[in-house]
């Protein structure tokens, strides 16, 4: 996807998070998400959005400190995420695409990663927002779900703060079945690795739809099935130990399900 798509994908997830937050309440339980209430929610999202413009606003060329969350519920609360929300969007459109500025994972140009970043970040809490709701969760389209998952295992768990690890080898594979993409990881006691083709025997194969395996991968309830064939404990071992937080330390809130940035 290129980075303007990405943009547009963030503005539209965006909008649906802050009005599945508006119909849930932000006194609401956030089910994938248990810590949390709604105000949870859309204060971290909100604190992220603001923490990544700032990066290309200002071309900071290291990573700094998130900004606070603010001391805001209900109607103000959710006018706060919305003004931070638009004004990430604003600052990528507006950004040169050649910005020099931090960013934490491989890609074409920092303001390819921040767009692309944002887009999955938001489209996540997106999903928890509209689970709160009760709503039933807008689809995603196919290539993007794919492109997250290949964020996720590509390139958050190629970090050595992953820990996915395992003292007892293991080999997990992950194929959708609407595109034509399937990864194979490396499952050790070292950094998890990953390679974007269906390469020797797999211990255990999760296979679905790209947005359901998306979602399952994150740690989310899928919308349709996710098949897992094989050594069900590496699965186990995924769900249990696979978890993104937040800046260098687990979110206080929700050290199980809040993503990096």
């Amino acid at each position: 996807m290129k980075t303007d798509e990405f943009i547009e994908v963030l503005e539209h997830e965006g909008q649906l998070l802050g009005e599945a937050a508006q119909m849930a309440g932000t006194g609401a339980p956030v089910p994938s998400c248990p810590e949390w209430r709604v105000r949870d929610l859309v204060a971290h999202t909100g604190v992220v959005h603001r923490f990544a413009a700032r990066f290309v606003a200002e071309g900071l060329p290291a990573r700094v400190p998130p900004p606070e969350e603010p001391a805001l519920d209900g109607d103000a609360l959710l006018d706060w995420y919305q003004e931070g929300h638009r004004a990430l969007v604003r600052t990528l459109e507006d950004a040169p695409p050649d910005i020099d500025c931090f960013a934490f994972l491989p890609a074409p140009s920092p303001l390819a990663f921040w767009a692309r970043r944002q887009a999955h970040e938001t489209a996540v809490h997106r999903v928890d927002a509209e689970t709160a709701a009760g709503a039933d969760l807008s689809p995603f389209d196919a290539g993007f779900a794919a492109d997250g998952i290949d964020e996720l295992l590509a390139g958050f768990h190629s970090r050595p703060r992953s820990r996915v690890r395992t003292e007892v080898p293991y080999t997990l594979r992950v194929r959708t079945t609407d595109t034509s993409d399937v990864w194979t990881v490396r499952l050790t006691d070292d950094v998890p690795r990953t390679v974007r083709d269906e390469t020797g025997t797999a211990d255990c194969e999760l296979r679905g739809a790209a947005a359901d395996l998306y979602l399952a991968l994150w740690n989310r309830p899928p919308r349709g099935t996710v098949a897992t064939t094989g050594d069900e404990a590496v699965a186990r071992l995924w769900r249990e130990t696979s978890a993104i937080t937040f800046g260098q330390g687990p979110h206080p809130r929700d050290q199980a399900k809040a993503t990096d940035g």
